[in-house]
């Protein structure tokens, strides 16, 4: 069940009214976690208790990771401490952790104090580590084998712990100081002689993060070397975690999330947007605008500095948003091109050579196919079919010229200052259309005036 369609939604809500629990429990038997999750989200909050309870103990558990933290909260209030033990003691660490981390103080106590031990010390050891850290979202629930064991005793240890271990699927192999040797997986293990030492099927060449590498950078190394899972070691190199390929999704969803809305200025944030208030949205957006509102009133500058001109060649004023908006475009394009690219790892600071030389045939192709079209347009449109007499042939070479030289240059700003922004530390997201348009409107409008100073002598 891929989506919810608004029928089922009124059917749902037509057994609840009728309080037909017993049906809304089998309804609710069918549905995977995630489905389940939708529904309850959509329910009158004062009924959520009494619907998350009828779900069997292990779906409740994986139903509860995929809410969002304010129905969780809600649901905490609710639990008696048995409950609430019920559902912590299934949960894995890092969904935990999650849990943890979006929560008030309160609740946060409520939670450890339902937590056995082993899963409190494991919650407080992941909560260490920096935001955004490796550290910060693997789980410590994975299989340990050591080398001397045979295939056949790997697999009885696999059966006596698996149970609560993340995935099974990937087995990793220390030595005696924890240090992380190998990897192999069960399909390696199944298939092997029951005599046969797991330290001769392990294979050495292993990919791993530390604790300390950026979140994002470990969910691309699972997705570049095709895992289901990268080990986490300490500076030591000691097996501490792993990371799973369903927690590496949601961390590249949230980057895109994030570098969408730097792009597109506003100030990131972790809830979903129905979940915020029109505040919470005016405080993210208008910092922003008010800075690029300030950096616009340069290109007023500009255009005040040229009041003479413009009096004296009237319908120069006309094209001026033809060319501002056309230089920002091609900004963008160049530099929304090349933040995906940094983003997925494609380029770096040193293919900025190659980078600047692609854009730079690419922009003088654009300027050249732009320029000949506006200088057509200007003298078969403007000036004959709406019988504009001010728009002379030097008017419409101003134009052009200005025009085919503003791409090029925004062409080339805007695939270098994202790279300049990653070189320093930036996120080059940052350095996206408004910023880059910002830049180019005042460019195009000095280019502008000097080409028309120069070509019509003003």
């Amino acid at each position: 069940m891929t989506e919810i369609t608004a029928t089922f939604e009124k059917t749902f809500e037509a057994l609840i009214e009728a309080k037909k629990y017993s049906a809304i429990k089998e309804i609710l038997n069918t549905l995977r976690p995630a489905d389940i999750a939708i529904i309850l989200q959509n329910v009158e909050k004062s009924k959520l208790p009494l619907l998350f309870r009828l779900l069997p103990k292990e779906t409740a558990a994986e139903t509860f990771v995929e809410m969002e933290s304010d129905e969780q909260e809600l649901l905490i209030r609710s639990f008696s401490d048995a409950e609430l033990k019920e559902v912590v003691d299934e949960l894995y660490v890092d969904d935990a952790v999650d849990i943890v981390e979006e929560m008030p103080a309160n609740v946060v106590k409520r939670i450890l104090k339902q937590a056995d031990p082993d899963m409190r010390k494991m919650i407080n050891e992941i909560l260490k580590y920096p935001d955004d850290s490796a550290g910060s979202i693997m789980t410590t629930e994975y299989v340990e084998l050591k080398p001397d064991l045979t295939a056949e005793d790997a697999i009885k240890r696999i059966r006596r712990t698996g149970i609560d271990k993340e995935t099974i699927y990937t087995c990793y192999v220390t030595d005696a100081n924890r240090k992380l040797i190998g990897a192999l997986t069960l399909k390696d293990i199944l298939l092997a002689e029951d005599d046969t030492l797991i330290g001769d099927i392990m294979h050495e060449d292993i990919v791993s993060v530390t604790t300390l590498d950026d979140q994002e950078e470990a969910a691309k190394s699972l997705s570049k070397y095709d895992l289901n899972a990268i080990p986490v070691v300490d500076k030591e190199g000691r097996l501490v975690g792993i990371i799973t390929v369903d927690d590496a999704i949601d961390v590249i969803e949230e980057e895109t999330t994030e570098d969408i809305e730097k792009m597109a200025a506003i100030t990131p944030t972790d809830k979903p947007y129905l979940k915020l208030s029109p505040f919470d949205i005016w405080k993210s957006r208008i910092p922003w605008l008010m800075l690029l509102m300030v950096s616009a009133t340069f290109t007023g500058m500009i255009i005040s500095g040229f009041e003479d001109a413009l009096a004296t060649t009237v319908v120069l004023t006309a094209f001026i948003p033809m060319l501002m908006d056309t230089g920002g475009n091609s900004g963008s394009q160049a530099s929304v091109t090349v933040i995906r690219s940094l983003s997925i790892g494609d380029i770096e600071w040193a293919d900025i050579g190659s980078v600047l030389w692609k854009e730079l045939r690419v922009s003088l192709m654009c300027a050249a196919t732009l320029g000949v079209v506006v200088f057509g347009k200007l003298q078969l449109v403007d000036r004959l079919l709406l019988d504009n007499p001010a728009v002379t042939v030097s008017v419409s070479i101003v134009v052009a010229i200005t025009l085919m030289i503003t791409i090029v240059a925004a062409k080339l700003v805007g695939c270098s200052l994202p790279m300049l922004a990653k070189k320093l530390g930036f996120d080059p997201a940052v350095m996206a259309s408004p910023f880059i348009t910002t830049i180019v409107d005042a460019l195009s409008l000095l280019i502008y005036f000097a080409i028309a100073k120069a070509v019509l002598h003003i």
